[in-house]
């Protein structure tokens, strides 16, 4: 299988803070990883990093053929080879639901009007949200903006998508639509490195478990690795995570 993401004993520090700590694991083309751990564990910085929101200072990052770690990287490739979605939905409040889907393909790839609306309108019924087209973000629910916001990442129809705790401003029915989204891409053999709190969903999801602890890949597995767990880090973060 074709390596999609490799990160290669990767640092990263915030002035005195060193929030990685040599950081390696690959992703391959089709595959969902799912990144756990406790708040400061360096799993949102680890996926920040793939996409260049945050510069490494040592290690070596790959990602669909752009070398991520490279002082002269084209960001606009990377970008559209990689959508990312936030906790934060991000929409723009006065576009409607279809506009926002529809603005990156006609800015960065330079799509007709026709074209866009045929990505947009497939997109938003890939994430069950057609029929929202013309409303406007303040017209729908948390869950219904976050599924907007995967969307309009797909609308760029990416190689790779990243998910950073999309689900953790979302009650348990939100939540749920928003995971079901995913899980749908999933099937669809989209490769996916997602963040997530949501413990049943990454064992039932996820081909790959990535616990990070204190900077480093502590422990990985299958979804078996949550039941089974083979450091005491990981049972102690299990035992009061869930």
């Amino acid at each position: 299988m074709s390596i999609v993401v490799e990160l290669k004993d990767v640092h990263k520090s915030f002035g005195a803070n060193q929030v990685l700590k040599g950081v390696s694991f690959a992703v391959a083309k089709g595959q969902v990883v799912a990144i756990i751990g406790q708040s400061g564990s360096g799993k949102s910085t680890a996926l920040r990093c793939i996409d260049h929101l945050e510069v490494i200072d040592q290690g070596q990052i790959n990602v669909c053929g752009h070398r991520v770690h490279d002082e002269n990287i084209n960001l606009r490739a990377l970008r559209t080879d990689v959508g990312i979605v936030f906790q934060s939905y991000n929409l723009f409040p006065h576009l409607t639901v279809a506009e926002n889907v529809m603005l990156a393909p006609r800015a960065v790839k330079k799509k007709t009007r026709e074209e866009a609306l045929a990505i947009g309108n497939r997109t938003l019924k890939q994430v069950g949200l057609l029929e929202k087209a013309d409303a406007y973000p303040e017209q729908l629910s948390g869950g219904q903006q976050q599924r907007v916001a995967i969307a309009r990442s797909l609308a760029m129809e990416p190689k790779v998508m990243l998910f950073d705790e999309v689900t953790s401003a979302l009650d348990p029915q939100l939540t749920g639509e928003v995971l079901r989204v995913i899980e749908q891409l999933a099937a669809e053999g989209m490769t996916m490195v997602l963040v997530t709190h949501e413990m049943e969903f990454a064992a039932k999801v996820a081909d790959t478990i990535i616990y990070m602890h204190q900077g480093k890949v502590w422990e990985t597995g299958s979804g078996q690795m949550l039941r089974s767990p083979q450091t005491a880090e990981l049972q102690e973060f299990l035992a009061y995570g869930l």
